[in-house]
């Protein structure tokens, strides 16, 4: 593999100058060894000893390099993922049935919904995949939907009592206030 004599100075610039993950600067190292316009290198066995690498982590950086049509940057930086490595039970319309029944009346017996009885309650609906209270909550605190405080019920700032300076309720303020 050959490199440019601007690849070979942005190589040497990222190993030697500022602050970069372990694993950029070990990638750098590799090309920069395995760089034949300097001179012959040795076997890969050799090349890997040198680096303080085992062989197949040369061998794949050496085809990500080659992958990559010699983009020494997408080389030695993270590969981005594609997608995520579980898709996420909550969908839309998943979303919108989850605000329905929170904006809904709370069943009989209780003042408002919980997360965790609205958890429970969307174990009992066969439509929508059963969601751990932790999800429903951010599902609900999502900026598409309406706020949080008004879907759950919370109290606003102006409904909870003010205290003093020493954590104490304020008491009763004249109405100016």
């Amino acid at each position: 593999m050959v490199l440019t004599a601007a690849d070979r100075e942005e190589l040497v610039r990222l190993t030697t100058t500022g602050v970069h993950p372990a694993s950029v600067i070990r990638r750098a190292r590799i090309l920069l060894a395995l760089d034949t316009s300097a001179g012959a290198i040795g076997s890969q066995d050799v090349v890997a000893a040198r680096v303080g690498v085992s062989g197949e982590t040369l061998r794949l950086v050496a085809k990500r390099f080659a992958e990559t049509g010699g983009d020494v940057h997408a080389t030695v930086s993270r590969k981005k993922r594609d997608l995520p490595p579980v898709p996420s039970p909550v969908t839309g319309e998943v979303e919108a049935r989850l605000i329905a029944m929170a904006c809904s009346q709370p069943p009989e017996g209780y003042a408002r919904w919980s997360l965790r009885l609205l958890e429970k309650h969307v174990a009992l609906v066969e439509d929508i995949p059963d969601l751990d209270h932790s999800t429903i909550g951010r599902v609900l605190k999502n900026e598409t939907a309406s706020s949080s405080e008004e879907v759950l019920d919370h109290p606003t700032t102006s409904e909870r009592g003010v205290r003093g300076p020493d954590g104490r309720r304020a008491g009763r303020l004249c109405p100016a206030l």
